[in-house]
């Protein structure tokens, strides 16, 4: 940008557009009743500026008071370019007066700041504090500060030391023209001159220390002055009346001990009055200084338009400017107040100036400027300056002020009306939001208030309101899209009608404030105040007019008089085109450059339509002045050198002002950081490089018509053509498309974001290591409606381009406390466009754009500097790849992460991107690149995004050939997000491939718990684990051992591993360890059908292994009860050295004991399920004969006799059991049948009997018979047992018992008989016996073949026999059957007898 700048100026309207501003009212009432026929008075404005408003380090610098006047009510407002006011805005409204224009001043003591107010009727004085004395210190330390109107409301205005009526002849005070001044003396004294509606001044006076109800009033007449008090008769009742003494204007001034008062009557005359003397002491004729060609007679009274002003310094003491109306225009005379001799004064005239305005609204006089404002007959405003001091022409300088918003929205067909108008009405730059409210309410045609609104809020409201309206209009219930689009237009265009007239309104002027300390200038509208900004030189010779164009003009840019003679006529040529382009050419070149298209192809379009309506002969006017350039080349070079921004200045950091004190510091660090400040210096930018793309729009239109005409525009022949076309087009593009850039970024709003949203992207910045950068040096969410540009300079654009500037200042040798107003906003705009600048190497504001969320802003920057710009172009792709991931496009994102990284080693952000960081030793020997990826692969990770990182991961592995470690990261990052993902195969590949030994194993375990967690085990499984076998089995028994063995099935994993690879003795070695951990630590049902499962695998496994091989390893517990100290017992005496045990072999039968054990304690867990537990630990630690006595117990005698035949265990107490329950139910009732059938279930029977109903005793009989019959014993000791039983508790034995004995053994039968004396059953036996011998029944004994002499030889047990007739002859009661039996023996012996003597005989 130009260091250089113009003598003019622009207009800024720096409104804030946050939120309607709201005003304290505050109600004085003085006066009782309203004044008949009172005088309305037109609004006025002025403005206040503090002592040391230049000063930087000054509380009150940058400070100052507006206000301005309607009616009765005066609205106070103080504002402040450093920090924002709160409480800051007051409205005074004095019921049944009317406040006089002029008669409102702030005056400034040490200690306080004094507000007087001068209405028709009273006279008022508003006493506030000092900033200074407000605050702990001098200097500004907090943004948000308290207004020094906070505490206006707890004041008694109405108060006789505070206000003061008018006495009643002097109303209405101010004339019919309302003129009026107030000040302050040194002495405390209010002054309040009015003019008198009779004529002269009527002076009201407020002292310091006024009683209650005193007051003093003086009235200066032309012939005499008069002092009245209050009582007196006035002029006005003496009837005296002048219409030449008609005061147009007054002004007043404390000089030492008196005061002055300075007037300028219709008569034309300038009168001044000493209040101390009260005397005249000068009368003069304006008509003096101006020409008679003016038109003015003397003697008229037609001075109701002249003006005076007042104003004093050190240097050149009291001067006063007086305005005289004239009917050809008007005149400003600025005369020296002189001191004659003690009494009277005279006037010496400084400068006389010309203007051909009329309709002046205001003018201020400064020490050395004139400054007018005017409104044209359109009602717009016309600004001008001059110095009178040092123009000796006498030639003003033109200000350009900002236009009024376009009348109409140009909508595109490819756009929606509700977005474009709404776009049109928020846009920064076109409405307060006092005149959108106001249009509003208005387009409602309703009672609705609409106070305090947010912008965002505003833009809900406007769209209801144009929605309501069009739905109320609407009559049919269908119609077409372009009904329903014309239909949007017309009652967008309504709205935006009422916006365009109220917003009129509101621009309307008042006033022009110039500071006397800083010379910051402003206008004082209704609804807003603008400033004064200064114009840069090329701006300045490209917008001014020839009228204005002064002499030394085209000296700006080039010191050289023939270049820079070349230059003016340049500009002279861009003016003319500026001027000739229309509307629709301009709005076709900015569509192109929206599009990013090639401006150069526009610019040919728009020179054929130029050249087809050129009825002006526009084209032969620019050859002329071509013609007049002697070195084209030479002058376009000066011209776009000045627009051209690019610089090499870093914008680094350091502390500002390092050897001043920390509350100084601070207060340099707040510098224009307000919310008007902000909005000025972005709007200011938005204004320049709006101007600044016209400028080169214009030349690129001009080069292009050197180039179709040639030789007969350029002098210089065909070496300046080649130059114009190889270089000066290709830049003048290029800086077309940049300051449409700025223009757009300055114009375009930012989006609200959710704080999640916010939260999520700060996350995203740590992952980065970009959480310490510029962009976030004031963290904050964008501000609703908010430009881009005003975001990036309020977060971090700022405090760098204060830093920068104070940092120039002490290099410099500068002070730098006190700073010129012009100078330092013109720096200000000059560096926040230069941070902005695309080709320039810092990348500051899309880091602002990415920091808060901005991703459509920072996604449409990238788009339209892509196309030609060659700086930053890594970290540009690296944004828009934060764009695409913010908008859920992964892949697009990754293709612009891998575009970037060519550019790592070249540009400033990837360079601070990949060297910050928290692991830079660790990182010291990896490239750029590498850190480059692992930043954007943490991103890819916090973002939630695997499969991008694996494919990045895979890219950057060719980026680390030679780097093992950051190969092993990679690797493990590749296998950690394939196994998220679920790609347990390349997970798997990825593991494998790990160069390092201890991530490869960390991998491998990560791989173990994740598919166990899955359930994925066969792929664990079936994984080939080349190299890794040790390890995988190491990982998994570590896992088994380690957790809960019921929750997790890490030894059914390793079993599964084992049997895959056909090692069926580890496998069942780990099912063996299952089975025995399960009964030493876990005592419950499911853990005994564990250790069945278990015992049973390892069964299968023994069996599938060769005989000779078939045994395992008994495993060893390492300690017998974990969590126990190695070296003391529980009661922490010192233990022996443990025994080393001798290694168990296990063989195929000792599984099966096992197997036996474990199915028995189920068993018993199961039918005793209320005990269960208990149950099971102590069937746990029982041996076999135990557990057989608790199975016996609980009537599980299947299970017992499994237990009898593994262990080889005695069956007999199987039977004694058996044998007693059946006598328990056999005599046992109901009762004690119904509890039978839970243990006869468990000892089911194989075979069932479904010939008739049985009862439970049956059943228990038939177990028993079953047992007898499945499981004989030698000598028949089990049927013994039984029938022993039976018989000792006097139970009839059943008949199956005794016919099974009797083929069994009859012998041992006949013994049990006789043992228990069973006489009567014993004889019986024998005699069956006997016919079983003589072959009646002998299948029935057991007997093959009966007696006979060629059979086998056959027996009796003669020893029972014999005892058996030894006991029936001594009993009387058995005689018979003694003698039956003797027969059946008789009998038998004779048979045996004749087969004897056969057999004998045979032989």
């Amino acid at each position: 940008m130009a260091a250089s700048l113009g003598g003019s100026l622009m207009e800024i309207c720096a409104f804030e557009r946050e939120a309607v501003q709201r005003f304290r009212e505050v109600q004085i009432k003085l006066a009782s009743a309203a004044a008949p026929g009172a005088v309305k008075f037109a609004d006025s404005a002025g403005a206040f500026h503090y002592d040391g408003g230049g000063n930087v380090h000054s509380v009150a610098g940058s400070r100052f008071i507006t206000w301005s006047t309607s009616g009765d009510a005066v609205e106070l407002v103080e504002r402040w370019l450093d920090g924002n006011l709160l409480n800051n805005a007051v409205r005074l409204r004095f019921a049944h007066c009317r406040v006089v224009p002029g008669g409102v001043a702030v005056a400034e003591t040490p200690d306080d700041i004094v507000v007087l107010v001068a209405t028709d009727r009273s006279v008022h004085r508003v006493p506030l504090p000092h900033p200074k004395r407000m605050y702990r210190s001098d200097v500004a330390t907090e943004l948000h500060m308290q207004s020094v109107l906070t505490d206006v409301a707890n004041l008694n205005l109405e108060d006789a030391c505070h206000a003061a009526a008018i006495p009643a002849a002097y109303i209405p005070a101010g004339g019919p023209a309302g003129a009026a001044a107030a000040w302050l003396t040194p002495q405390g004294d209010a002054h309040y001159a009015l003019a008198s509606p009779t004529g002269g001044v009527v002076v009201v006076t407020l002292s310091a220390n006024a009683l209650q109800g005193a007051v003093c009033v003086s009235e200066l007449k032309r012939s005499s002055v008069m002092r009245r008090l209050s009582g007196w008769i006035p002029s006005a009742m003496r009837g005296d009346r002048s219409a030449s003494d008609c005061v147009a204007s007054v002004a007043g001034r404390a000089l030492d001990d008196d005061s002055l008062v300075v007037a300028v009557c219709h008569d034309h005359k300038l009168r001044v009055w000493s209040l101390k003397d009260e005397a005249c002491v000068l009368e003069a004729d304006t008509l003096d200084y101006v020409p008679l060609s003016a038109g003015v007679k003397r003697g008229g009274a037609a001075g109701a338009g002249h003006r005076v002003r007042l104003t004093s310094c050190a240097a050149s003491g009291l001067r006063l400017a007086v305005y005289v109306a004239t009917p050809r225009g008007g005149q400003f005379v600025v005369l020296q107040l002189l001191a004659a001799d003690g009494e009277r004064f005279g006037l010496e005239r400084v400068s006389s100036l010309f203007s051909a305005q009329e309709n002046l609204v205001d003018f201020a006089l400064t020490s050395a400027d004139l400054w007018a404002l005017w409104v044209d007959d359109s009602n717009d405003s016309v600004v001008k300056y001059v110095n009178f001091e040092q123009n000796e022409s006498g030639q003003w300088n033109e200000v350009f002020v900002q236009p009024p918003p376009e009348e109409e929205v140009d909508i595109g067909e490819d756009r929606d009306p509700r977005e474009t108008y709404l776009d049109a009405i928020f846009s920064p730059l076109r409405f307060t939001p006092a005149a959108v409210v106001k249009a509003v309410q208005i387009f409602r045609r309703g009672p609705c208030v609409l106070s305090d609104v947010s912008w965002e809020g505003l833009k809900k409201e406007v769209t209801l309101a144009v929605q309501n309206e069009l739905q109320s209009s609407v009559t049919e219930f269908e119609f077409s899209q372009e009904e329903y689009r014309h239909l949007q237009v017309e009652f967008w265009s309504k709205l935006y009608a009422c916006c365009l007239q109220y917003q009129q309104v509101l621009s309307t002027p008042l006033a022009i404030s110039v500071s006397p300390h800083s010379h910051m200038a402003c206008l004082l509208k209704k609804g807003f105040v603008s400033f004064l900004l200064p114009c840069f030189a090329v701006d300045h010779l490209y917008l001014t007019s020839d009228d204005y164009f002064l002499c030394g003009d085209d000296t700006l840019l080039a010191e050289e008089s023939s270049v820079s003679a070349d230059v003016a006529t340049l500009l002279s040529c861009l003016r003319l085109l500026r001027d000739a382009v229309s509307f629709e050419m301009a709005d076709h070149m900015e569509k192109a450059l929206r599009h990013a298209e090639s401006p150069e192809t526009s610019a040919d379009v728009i020179l054929d339509k130029m050249l087809a309506h050129d009825n002006q002969n526009l084209m032969e006017d620019i050859e002329c002045k071509l013609q007049d350039i002697r070195n084209l080349s030479a002058a376009v070079s000066v011209l776009l050198r000045e627009v051209d921004l690019e610089t090499d200045s870093e914008f680094g950091e350091g502390p500002i002002l390092p050897g001043a004190s920390m509350s100084v510091r601070v207060s340099v660090c707040q510098l224009y950081s307000s919310a008007t400040a902000v909005s000025l210096v972005c709007q200011a930018l938005s204004h320049v490089s709006t101007t600044r793309m016209l400028l080169c729009r214009d030349m690129l239109l001009l080069l292009k018509i050197c180039l179709r005409h040639e030789q007969p525009v350029l002098s210089g022949g065909g070496s300046q053509l080649l130059q114009i076309q190889q270089e000066a087009i290709v830049r003048t593009s290029q800086l077309l498309s940049s300051y449409f850039l700025l223009k757009h970024v300055s114009q375009s709003i930012t989006v609200t974001v959710a704080d999640d949203a916010m939260d999520a992207n700060l996350q995203h910045l740590n992952a980065l290591h970009l959480n310490d950068t510029h962009a976030l040096t004031n963290y904050n969410t964008a501000v609703s409606c908010q430009s881009a540009v005003e975001m990036f300079y309020q977060s971090c654009g700022r405090k760098l381009i204060i830093r920068h500037l104070f940092s120039q200042s002490a290099a410099a040798g500068g002070g730098g406390a006190v700073v010129n107003w012009s100078d330092m906003m013109a720096n200000v705009v000059q560096l926040l466009a230069q941070l902005l600048w695309p080709s320039n190497p810092t990348f500051h504001f899309p880091e602002c754009l990415m920091a808060n969320c901005q991703y459509t802003q920072l996604q449409d920057y990238v788009r339209l500097i892509g196309p030609w710009c060659q700086v930053n172009v890594g970290s540009c792709r690296f944004m828009l790849a934060q764009c695409y991931l913010a908008n859920g496009e992964g892949h697009k994102a990754l293709q612009c992460f891998q575009e970037a990284i060519t550019e790592v080693e070249k540009e400033d952000f990837l360079m601070r991107l990949t060297g910050a960081g928290d692991n830079q030793a660790a990182e010291a020997a990896c490239s750029p690149a590498l850190h480059y990826y692992n930043k954007v692969l943490r991103l890819l990770e916090d973002v939630g995004l695997p499969e991008l990182v694996i494919q990045l991961a895979t890219l950057a592995l060719a980026e680390a050939v030679n780097d093992v470690s950051s190969q092993a990261a990679l690797w493990t990052r590749i296998f950690k997000h394939h196994l998220d993902l679920g790609h347990n195969t390349e997970a798997y590949q990825a593991l494998i491939q790990n160069p390092d030994s201890s991530m490869q194993l960390d991998c491998l375990r990560q791989l173990v718990v994740v598919l166990c967690e899955r359930a994925q085990l066969h792929d664990l499984v079936r994984f080939p684990y080349v190299n890794l076998h040790d390890e995988v089995v190491a990982i998994i028994e570590s896992r088994a051992r380690g957790v809960d063995l019921l929750t997790h099935n890490y030894y059914e994993l390793l079993y599964a591993f084992h049997i895959c690879r056909h090692n069926y003795r580890k496998a069942g070695t780990v099912m063996l360890e299952l089975a025995l951990r399960l009964s030493r630590e876990v005592g419950s049902v499911r853990s005994l059908k564990k250790q069945v499962n278990c015992f049973l695998a390892a069964i299968n496994c023994m069996r599938l292994i060769r005989p000779e091989y078939a045994w395992m390893v008994l495993p060893v517990p390492e300690s017998e009860r974990p969590g126990t100290s190695p070296k003391r017992n529980s009661d922490g005496e010192f233990v022996p050295p443990p025994v080393k045990r001798q290694v168990e072999i296990l063989e195929l039968g000792d599984l099966e004991k096992e197997f036996t054990m474990a199915e028995c304690r189920l068993a018993l867990a199961r039918h005793r399920p209320r005990a269960a537990a208990a149950a099971a630990v102590v069937a746990g630690a029982a041996d076999p004969r135990e557990l057989l006595r608790l199975l016996l117990d609980a009537a599980l005698f299947t299970c017992a006799r499994r237990l009898c035949d593994v262990f080889e265990l005695p069956p007999g107490s199987l039977f004694d059991a058996l044998t007693f329950r059946c006598i328990k139910l056999q005599f046992g009732g109901e009762e004690a049948q119904n509890e039978a059938w839970p243990w006869l279930a468990a000892n089911q029977l194989p075979s069932v009997v479904n010939t008739k109903e049985s009862s439970a005793a049956d059943e228990a009989w038939r177990l028993l018979s079953w047992f007898l019959s499945e499981f004989p014993a030698s000598g028949a000791l089990h049927h013994r047992r039984v029938l022993v039983q039976l018989l000792s508790h006097g139970v009839p034995p059943p008949d199956w018992l005794l016919k099974s004995y009797k083929e069994v053994d009859p012998p041992a039968l006949l013994r049990l008989y006789l043992n228990f004396d069973l006489l009567d059953a014993a004889a019986e036996l024998v005699m069956e016996y006997v016919d079983a011998l003589l072959g009646r029944g002998h299948q029935h004994f057991g007997i093959k073949a009966p007696l006979s002499a060629r059979g086998p030889s056959v027996w009796l047990p003669y020893t029972p026999i014999d005892q058996l007739m030894a006991a029936l002859k001594n009993t009387q009661t058995n005689q018979a059957l003694y003698d039956k039996l003797g027969d059946k023996l008789a009998a038998y012996h004779k048979m045996v007898a004749q087969a004897t003597e056969i057999r004998l005989a045979n032989r």
